[in-house]
């Protein structure tokens, strides 16, 4: 079996489904560590030497002929915070917002990232734009400009979130018309979560996001894509809403976030979803020994599994993590 029909097999909820097994994706001075390490040259070979079941290829493509940003939130200013104002913070109008220079999903090339996914058929890919577009209409306003804004001028927010999932939408469609079958998932994700709570109500969550992540998975499926949709953070409220908009899987699970904990997870959500995650990344892989990790990922596999994923529960491994953490964590996972 390949590792393609093995995790087509989990999201299929089949009686023989095995749990699955995905790394993450290692942040770069993780990833020269642990190359250096095992003395490998490149990253799909730690991927082939843990037995990773995926690979995760997030596409963009976006070229345009003048070298401009696709959401330029700036307008050509240098950032100098995450909650810097963006160029609607003061907005006045909607002709603002209309008069913008919108990218335009005609200028997408596809080509490099096909190339890499058809390097990749017996694995299970998820793919397609990574569509975040909660962060970036976050950005035309600023943080706390845009939270602000859902109260005092919420239109402003619907057409800025309009204008951003409209070209992710437009984008998928070229995308997964030219991948075919060569891939089964469509992965994308925005941060919804603190540690604590969700960072937006979820009376706001059903007005000004909830549309598009409806629009985003509605286009996955025409083109036959389950759906593995990306939160960091305690968003346990809006897990209902998100399976009624069409998700397939969730990820990736952060352990430690109110909430989030696998026991009340597998007892509420198991037979809705398949969960990629759950490894806590904050403590576990960062402190325990390869024996503690090992027995972590029984007990996930016990509550979450058969029809799950193994992986840390944030994707982007850090150096603080142990190689052999990582090597327990792949061990445990093929049990």
């Amino acid at each position: 079996m390949t590792s393609r029909e093995k995790i087509g097999r989990i999201f299929a909820r089949s009686a023989d489904a095995r749990t699955g097994f995905w790394t993450g994706d290692p942040v770069a001075e993780t990833m020269t560590r642990y190359l250096a390490e095992l003395g490998f040259a490149e990253r799909n070979q730690l991927f082939d030497h843990l037995q990773d079941d995926c690979r995760w290829i997030p596409v963009w493509g976006y070229q345009h002929p003048e070298g401009r940003e696709a959401f330029d939130v700036l307008l050509g200013q240098p950032r100098t915070s995450l909650s810097q104002p963006g160029c609607f913070a003061e907005c006045a109008s909607l002709a603002e917002i209309e008069a913008h220079p919108w990218p335009n999903p005609a200028y997408c090339d596809f080509t490099a990232d096909l190339a890499r996914v058809r390097q990749h058929l017996d694995k299970a890919v998820f793919t397609g734009t990574w569509a975040c577009f909660f962060h970036i209409a976050a950005d035309y306003f600023g943080m706390e400009n845009y939270f602000m804004k859902m109260h005092t001028d919420p239109e402003q927010v619907e057409a800025v979130t309009n204008h951003v999932t409209d070209f992710f939408v437009a984008a998928n469609d070229q995308y997964f018309a030219q991948l075919g079958d060569a891939a089964d998932y469509f992965f994308f994700g925005n941060d919804f979560g603190t540690q604590q709570s969700l960072l937006l109500s979820p009376e706001c969550f059903k007005h000004f996001i909830l549309p598009s992540m409806r629009r985003l998975i509605a286009g996955a499926k025409k083109f036959n894509k389950k759906v593995m949709v990306h939160s960091c953070g305690a968003i346990r409220e809006i897990i209902p809403l998100l399976i009624e908009a069409g998700i397939d899987g969730l990820h990736p699970l952060q352990a430690r976030a109110a909430g989030m904990d696998a026991a009340s997870l597998a007892r509420e959500y198991k037979r809705d979803l398949v969960f990629m995650g759950g490894v806590d990344t904050q403590e576990l892989l960062v402190h325990a020994t390869p024996a503690q990790i090992k027995d972590e990922v029984r007990r996930l596999r016990d509550l979450l599994g058969p029809h799950y994923i193994v992986s840390p529960s944030h994707e982007g491994v850090l150096p603080n993590v142990p190689l052999a953490n990582i090597v327990a964590m792949a061990e445990a996972a093929r049990e």
